[in-house]
């Protein structure tokens, strides 16, 4: 299974060149939160999700600046583009049968429920895990250990002078069979600059076995 995972785009445009260099055997596209940003032109919105749909199905889960925009504006441009938006729940992934896809909700909105997300997760032998924010991974853990978690938000620190920066550079670790992804992003926010914390998005290829 191939998962193109992306987050925090922000203000940023989807690069055309980027697009060229992907697979076209996608089975999965995940927007991982803050795909906007308050005063993003919506038609930049709009292109960059309709951009991402021609991978592959989009899943998306909601960051803590996308509602600047407009709650009813994110919805409307996700489900032009057929996109699913996973907030506090869980659905097979139809094409690899004994997977599923758990979302959740952003805790910068209060609308967080982990344990409504969960429900009934164990019909599934393998979860892909995404929420915005990485510290939502040691709650959904008191409960489930997915087989694989993915999260942005924190840019990498975004500003980092050596080994230091707001927060930690994006990273991947498998443990016992399980990986966990935080990624550096692809856009910025507030200052438009990077250093030491390379934008980046991810093909993740998943082999297993049924």
């Amino acid at each position: 299974m191939k998962v193109f995972f992306i987050s925090d785009i922000h203000r940023r445009k989807i690069d055309e060149k980027l697009l060229k260099k992907i697979d076209k055997d996608i089975d999965l596209v995940i927007i991982g939160g803050d795909l906007a940003e308050k005063n993003v032109p919506l038609s930049r919105i709009n292109r960059n999700v309709q951009k991402l749909s021609q991978l592959g199905q989009v899943f998306y889960v909601w960051g803590n600046n996308d509602r600047e925009v407009g709650e009813e504006t994110i919805r409307q441009i996700i489900g032009q583009h057929d996109g699913i938006i996973l907030e506090n729940k869980n659905m097979p992934i139809h094409s690899h049968s004994s997977w599923g896809i758990c979302g959740t909700d952003d805790p910068s909105c209060l609308k967080l429920d982990v344990e409504q997300a969960l429900e009934n997760i164990e019909q599934y032998k393998n979860v892909l895990f995404v929420s915005h924010q990485p510290v939502v991974w040691e709650e959904v853990e008191r409960y489930y250990h997915p087989t694989l978690m993915l999260a942005g938000h924190t840019h990498g620190g975004q500003i980092r002078l050596g080994k230091f920066g707001i927060s930690e550079k994006g990273s991947f670790e498998s443990v016992g069979g399980r990986g966990k992804l935080i990624s550096n992003g692809y856009g910025t926010t507030t200052l438009p600059l990077r250093l030491g914390a390379r934008p980046e998005c991810h093909i993740i290829t998943i082999s297993y076995t049924e």
